[in-house]
């Protein structure tokens, strides 16, 4: 039998804010996340800003941050979101003995996990300790023998993927289907889609779900520049990011940590836990096409949307509202907006479309968990977030992108988007929990 998969819990850390409302005033009254970078010295980077979490402080959320110490930030961020989504849906944590009334063994976690930042100086020591620059070849024994002197054991496996969800699991006790997957800004929806066909099919009665990451460190930022898919507008910061802008020029990287808790409907009420949202369909697609382009006929990402409007046995009639990839990079918007017309047909332009990247940032795995958490409060507040920074639209995308300001209306069923790098497309698609 097929459950219904509710969502009882959400939490997040991200540069507009350490809690759930926090980021959504901060999205409701035009902040901005972005600021010149402060992790490390990027003054000779074609970028030289971001999208930090700022003063955080994990102590504020755990009651033994000692058995985190060696966490990577983005561990660290998702740990207080989760402390948030579990406080929320009354799932006990940092307790043996919980009263919760939830089987440990039936509790899940799938998380989009990035890897974590590489230890710079160790790194790049040792590489300089072991380069032959008269023979232009690497001196391997010395590279390990550097390596062994500076590069601390428990920093290096931190920079697993997998370890995020080992952190969840000793905070939560959890000891169900753990997984986790790193399909680059589309993870986090993709977890939180898959969690919730784990849901569906009863293979757990719970899954904590969602995404951690943060790549603002050299090498991070060192590779998106290569890519040239970062905004070099090092003038002014907190306009950078606009998505479907004529003068868009690159995403602005951030960072972060949200979780939701997805469990079936029965759990739920016999818990009396609170049911934000209902998820109801879910769609995944490759491109089959190029490592960092997105098909230029939109194929992917149309697949997907028409995927989870079939899973959810839902038209694009009733969909209220749209939340985007909406990167601010001149490919990712242009065949975004694409999959919209091909899927939606006449009514794209009628459906009102944003983009949160604007103010928060992109947050890499994390973002698609992120965006979901905007579409609840969206439900909740019968309330569109803006695209902000959206003061020149690009006169060849035509669709409602809510510029600017806020957009009170009706909002009961809402598609949100992710697509990465290598072509990964996922969609999820939720709406306003109704008893039948």
């Amino acid at each position: 039998m097929d459950h219904r998969v509710v969502i009882t819990g959400m939490g997040v850390v991200c540069p507009l804010g350490h809690d759930v409302p926090t980021m959504w005033d901060g999205l409701m009254t035009g902040k901005s996340g972005v600021a010149t970078t402060t992790l490390f010295d990027a003054s000779t980077f074609p970028t030289q800003f971001d999208a930090e979490v700022k003063d955080y402080d994990i102590s504020s959320f755990v009651k033994n941050p000692d058995l985190h110490q060696h966490s990577n930030r983005g561990s660290l961020f998702v740990l207080g979101a989760c402390v948030q989504a579990c406080k929320q849906a009354g799932i006990d944590i940092e307790t043996d003995t919980p009263a919760d009334n939830i089987d440990r063994t039936r509790l899940g976690i799938y998380l989009g996990a990035g890897e974590g930042s590489a230890d710079n100086n160790a790194f790049f020591s040792s590489i300089i300790s072991g380069w032959n620059a008269g023979k232009q070849t690497m001196d391997w024994s010395k590279w390990t023998q550097k390596a062994l002197e500076t590069m601390d054991t428990m920093r290096e496996l931190e920079q697993e993927p997998n370890m995020p969800a080992g952190h969840l699991a000793l905070l939560t006790g959890a000891r169900g289907i753990t997984r986790s997957c790193l399909t680059a800004c589309a993870a986090s929806t993709q977890a939180i889609g898959e969690a919730a066909m784990i849901v569906r099919h009863g293979k757990a009665d719970v899954m904590i779900a969602g995404g951690a990451h943060s790549m603002i460190h050299p090498l991070g930022l060192t590779g998106f520049n290569r890519l040239t898919a970062l905004s070099t507008r090092n003038d002014s910061p907190t306009t950078a990011s606009r998505p479907f802008s004529a003068t868009r020029d690159g995403f602005v990287l951030g960072e972060g940590g949200a979780v939701v808790i997805l469990e079936t409907l029965e759990s739920a009420k016999k818990r009396n836990a609170p049911i934000l949202a209902e998820l109801i369909g879910f769609g995944s697609s490759n491109d089959a096409f190029r490592v960092t382009d997105m098909h230029e006929e939109a194929r992917g990402a149309a697949s997907a949307m028409r995927t989870a409007l079939k899973d959810a046995n839902v038209t694009t009639g009733d969909i209220d509202y749209i939340s985007t990839h909406g990167t601010s990079t001149i490919e990712n918007d242009s065949i975004e907006t694409l999959a919209i017309k091909t899927v939606f047909g006449d009514r794209a332009k009628s459906v009102p479309v944003s983009s949160p990247k604007s103010q928060f940032g992109h947050l890499i795995g994390a973002t698609g968990c992120t965006e979901l958490i905007t579409c609840i409060k969206a439900i909740e507040e019968n309330t569109l977030p803006m695209t902000m920074n959206l003061n020149d639209p690009d006169p060849q995308l035509d669709l409602d992108y809510i510029p600017n300001e806020p957009r009170k209306t009706e909002v009961n069923i809402v598609m949100s988007e992710s697509f990465g790098f290598g072509g990964q497309n996922n969609v999820l698609i939720i709406r306003r929990f109704e008893t039948e």
